[in-house]
């Protein structure tokens, strides 16, 4: 079922996955290791062998390397991505880097998928490559009537593809969930494709937004991973209804999640 041993729809890191390097000094020794991934694989995007094995194996190298570090993994709900025939939208809130390259191990699996990019992303030094390989649907985070179309519009030609398509809501990324900045993009191009959607949760902050540039903060492991997948809704009507089901599904996660390991913090 994919690299990641996924049983009964779930994964949870295993005892004795961390260094003791990598406990002293987490964020030195996971970027050490997360350089060299990313290198191999923008090599390889490059030369245009970055296929969906690839992507798939550079994920889950990045989970190993968190992972090694003291990072917990706990992912649920996975099952509800196989019982899907045919591509969805994942629609998910977004909290920082880490998800966009550990999604793809989770999901790659059982369907062929994409994100919804900010811009920047696709001029990154080295990662560009990886990125545009993936073949996703870039906006300019300027014009929110252009956006919109570009995802509508290119959302839609890679689910008529069969690919599947992550969308994060939110305006930009944060620990604390904002429903007011959770707009209705994913919902309308769900509706406009005619695919479900897979409501998705995730806590991510122990991958901290940095000080000066915001994609590369500090690690800290005594926050636990988790990401949980719900079941599939189809979209009715306006998209209402679901629209407030996804904000209850992440609402009710991240509040267990605090309950059981502690609130995210900036």
């Amino acid at each position: 079922m994919g690299i990641i041993p996924f049983r009964d729809g779930a994964y949870a890191t295993g005892s004795n996955r961390a260094t003791l390097l990598g406990r002293l000094f987490p964020s030195l020794v996971y970027y050490t290791r997360m350089g060299p991934i990313v290198w191999r694989s923008s090599r390889k995007a490059k030369k245009g062998l970055y296929d969906r094995l690839a992507w798939e194996k550079g994920s889950h190298e990045i989970i190993e390397a968190l992972e090694s570090v003291g990072i917990d993994f706990h992912v649920t709900g996975v099952q509800n991505i196989a019982a899907v025939q045919g591509p969805c939208v994942f629609i998910g809130n977004h909290m920082s880097t880490l998800e966009t390259l550990a999604l793809p191990a989770m999901i790659l699996p059982f369907k062929r998928t994409t994100f919804v990019v900010k811009k920047s992303l696709v001029e990154y030094p080295v990662f560009k490559h990886i990125m545009t390989s993936c073949n996703p649907v870039v906006v300019g985070r300027t014009n929110p009537r252009d956006d919109f179309k570009v995802v509508i519009e290119e959302g839609g030609k890679r689910l008529q593809d069969g690919i599947s398509v992550i969308v994060f809501p939110q305006t930009t990324r944060t620990p604390a969930f904002d429903p007011t900045q959770f707009n209705t993009i994913g919902v309308k191009l769900a509706k406009r494709a005619n695919v479900p959607v897979i409501p998705l949760a995730l806590k991510t902050d122990a991958w901290t937004n940095g000080k000066v540039i915001k994609d590369f903060g500090r690690i800290d492991p005594a926050r636990k991973v988790c990401f949980a997948f719900g079941e599939p809704m189809e979209i009715r009507d306006k998209g209402r209804e679901e629209q407030a089901l996804l904000v209850s599904f992440i609402e009710r996660h991240l509040g267990e999640w605090q309950h059981e390991w502690g609130a995210p913090t900036a």
